[in-house]
């Protein structure tokens, strides 16, 4: 199954949450996700990236499929709400589904400068963990070849805020809409 079938058929909504956590993010479809893995590294390939960098947890089924397809490294970013060493690269960010703040961290030991990275996770909508993932792979002395997303939320800030740093976004689905708890989805982007 693919993932536009899989949404359509499969997914709920939640208030302002689209959950797919029955084939995307907690119980995790094979079939789903291989398809999701094809796609993000048809798109990625081009860009000739040397690493996918993902944030735990949830992106991390995504982020290998498409890292298997390329066949380069994958790293995930460690989520931590306690401050780390200064062996890594890290970032602050405010989850509005979790609630919380939290940091993204990158030990420098895996991610090398003059890294070719794309930026891979399960779904985009206000982008304040790409961003941070971004700033990170620029701040080791790499390079964002784009930012390969499953799912979109359209609707939210997230693409224009990543676009505004001149990286590339690219989704597989995305989400027009939520209203009335029904999903509505874009055209491919």
């Amino acid at each position: 199954m693919d993932l536009r079938t899989a949404v359509l058929e499969r997914a709920r909504v939640e208030g302002p949450l689209i959950m797919v956590d029955e084939f995307l993010n907690h119980r995790v479809e094979p079939a789903v996700v291989r398809d999701i893995g094809e796609k993000l590294a048809a798109w990625a390939a081009p860009r000739s990236p040397s690493l996918v960098l993902t944030a735990e947890a949830s992106g991390i089924p995504v982020a290998l499929a498409s890292s298997l397809q390329l066949d380069v490294p994958l790293v995930y970013a460690k989520k931590y709400v306690t401050h780390g060493d200064r062996a890594s690269y890290s970032r602050e960010v405010v989850s509005p589904t979790k609630g919380v703040e939290y940091r993204v961290e990158v030990s420098k030991r895996v991610l090398p400068p003059g890294s070719r990275v794309v930026i891979v996770d399960d779904i985009l909508a206000r982008g304040r963990t790409a961003e941070s993932l971004g700033e990170i792979v620029e701040q080791a002395g790499g390079e964002v070849v784009g930012f390969g997303f499953a799912l979109e939320k359209a609707f939210m800030p997230g693409r224009s805020r990543l676009e505004a740093h001149g990286w590339h976004v690219h989704a597989v689905v995305a989400v027009g809409s939520i209203d009335g708890g029904t999903v509505t989805l874009l055209d491919p982007l």
